[in-house]
Protein backbone atom coordinates (compact mmCIF):
# COMPACT_ATOMS: atom_id res chain seq x y z
CA UNK A 1 0.00 0.00 0.00
CA UNK A 2 2.02 3.12 -1.25
CA UNK A 3 0.49 6.86 -0.86
CA UNK A 4 1.05 9.24 -3.89
CA UNK A 5 2.07 11.46 -1.32
CA UNK A 6 4.89 10.09 -0.64
CA UNK A 7 6.32 8.36 -3.63
CA UNK A 8 9.67 7.46 -3.59
CA UNK A 9 11.14 8.53 -0.61
CA UNK A 10 14.31 7.61 0.38
CA UNK A 11 14.25 6.40 4.32
CA UNK A 12 17.18 5.46 6.27
CA UNK A 13 18.80 5.04 9.63
CA UNK A 14 21.60 6.83 11.52
CA UNK A 15 22.83 6.81 14.90
CA UNK A 16 22.45 10.24 16.50
CA UNK A 17 25.59 10.09 18.05
CA UNK A 18 27.78 9.75 14.45
CA UNK A 19 28.32 13.62 12.60
CA UNK A 20 27.78 15.38 10.44
CA UNK A 21 24.27 14.06 10.23
CA UNK A 22 23.25 13.64 6.37
CA UNK A 23 21.04 16.37 5.16
CA UNK A 24 17.39 15.21 4.84
CA UNK A 25 14.43 15.28 6.89
CA UNK A 26 15.48 14.36 10.49
CA UNK A 27 13.18 12.58 12.83
CA UNK A 28 14.10 11.66 16.28
CA UNK A 29 13.28 7.30 16.26
CA UNK A 30 13.37 7.44 20.19
CA UNK A 31 10.42 8.36 23.04
CA UNK A 32 13.52 9.10 24.93
CA UNK A 33 15.69 11.94 23.98
CA UNK A 34 19.16 10.47 23.73
CA UNK A 35 21.86 10.75 26.38
CA UNK A 36 24.20 13.78 26.56
CA UNK A 37 22.75 15.65 23.09
CA UNK A 38 21.80 18.43 23.79
CA UNK A 39 18.82 19.52 22.31
CA UNK A 40 20.38 22.78 20.75
CA UNK A 41 22.69 20.92 18.88
CA UNK A 42 20.22 18.38 17.36
CA UNK A 43 18.18 19.69 14.87
CA UNK A 44 14.89 18.11 14.13
CA UNK A 45 12.32 18.13 12.43
CA UNK A 46 10.07 15.84 14.00
CA UNK A 47 9.30 13.96 16.58
CA UNK A 48 7.00 11.73 16.34
CA UNK A 49 6.42 9.62 19.92
CA UNK A 50 3.58 7.79 18.67
CA UNK A 51 5.19 6.46 16.10
CA UNK A 52 8.12 5.06 18.74
CA UNK A 53 8.05 1.49 20.40
CA UNK A 54 5.68 2.06 23.64
CA UNK A 55 7.11 2.36 27.22
CA UNK A 56 6.43 -1.03 28.36
CA UNK A 57 7.39 -2.76 24.58
CA UNK A 58 10.78 -0.65 24.92
CA UNK A 59 11.44 -1.27 28.65
CA UNK A 60 10.19 -5.57 27.73
CA UNK A 61 13.07 -5.24 24.63
CA UNK A 62 15.60 -3.77 27.02
CA UNK A 63 18.11 -3.71 23.66
CA UNK A 64 18.14 -7.91 24.39
CA UNK A 65 19.32 -9.33 20.78
CA UNK A 66 17.68 -12.70 22.15
CA UNK A 67 14.39 -10.46 21.84
CA UNK A 68 14.87 -8.91 18.83
CA UNK A 69 12.04 -10.93 17.00
CA UNK A 70 9.54 -11.31 19.27
CA UNK A 71 10.18 -6.97 19.71
CA UNK A 72 10.07 -6.44 15.78
CA UNK A 73 6.30 -8.67 15.85
CA UNK A 74 5.27 -6.46 18.51
CA UNK A 75 5.99 -3.06 17.50
CA UNK A 76 4.96 -3.61 14.02
CA UNK A 77 1.60 -5.24 15.52
CA UNK A 78 1.67 -0.94 17.48
CA UNK A 79 2.63 0.60 14.72
CA UNK A 80 0.04 -1.47 12.74
CA UNK A 81 -2.34 1.29 14.17
CA UNK A 82 -0.34 4.54 13.51
CA UNK A 83 -0.71 4.26 9.65
CA UNK A 84 -2.39 7.28 9.55
CA UNK A 85 0.48 9.03 11.91
CA UNK A 86 3.35 7.27 9.44
CA UNK A 87 1.30 8.91 6.24
CA UNK A 88 1.37 12.68 7.64
CA UNK A 89 4.71 12.05 8.43
CA UNK A 90 5.88 10.87 5.11
CA UNK A 91 3.75 13.65 3.95
CA UNK A 92 5.44 16.42 5.72
CA UNK A 93 9.16 15.64 4.88
CA UNK A 94 7.68 16.59 1.22
CA UNK A 95 9.79 14.33 -0.39
CA UNK A 96 13.36 14.73 1.51
CA UNK A 97 15.51 12.13 2.90
CA UNK A 98 13.74 10.66 5.90
CA UNK A 99 16.74 10.37 8.15
CA UNK A 100 15.77 8.26 11.27
CA UNK A 101 17.77 8.61 14.19
CA UNK A 102 18.50 6.35 16.81
CA UNK A 103 20.69 6.04 19.94
CA UNK A 104 20.97 2.44 20.38
CA UNK A 105 24.48 1.27 20.16
CA UNK A 106 23.33 -1.61 18.23
CA UNK A 107 23.33 -0.91 14.53
CA UNK A 108 21.54 -4.45 13.88
CA UNK A 109 18.53 -4.75 16.46
CA UNK A 110 17.00 -0.99 17.16
CA UNK A 111 13.37 0.22 16.84
CA UNK A 112 14.65 2.33 14.17
CA UNK A 113 15.04 -0.29 11.90
CA UNK A 114 11.66 -1.64 12.23
CA UNK A 115 10.19 2.15 11.97
CA UNK A 116 12.35 2.58 8.23
CA UNK A 117 10.49 -0.88 7.51
CA UNK A 118 6.96 -0.21 8.08
CA UNK A 119 7.58 3.61 6.60
CA UNK A 120 8.93 2.23 3.50
CA UNK A 121 5.76 0.21 3.00
CA UNK A 122 3.82 3.78 2.19
CA UNK A 123 7.14 5.30 0.56
CA UNK A 124 7.71 2.91 -2.64
CA UNK A 125 11.10 2.97 -0.64
CA UNK A 126 14.08 0.15 -1.30
CA UNK A 127 17.18 2.32 0.27
CA UNK A 128 19.71 1.48 2.53
CA UNK A 129 20.67 2.26 6.20
CA UNK A 130 23.78 3.75 7.85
Amino acid sequence: MTSDRSQRIEITTWRVYVRPLPMGYHVLAERLWPRGVRKADLSLDAWPKDLTPSTALRQWFAHDPERWNEFRSRYLAELATRKEAALTLLAEAAGAPVILLYAAHDQEHNGALVLRDFLRAFAGSDSGSA
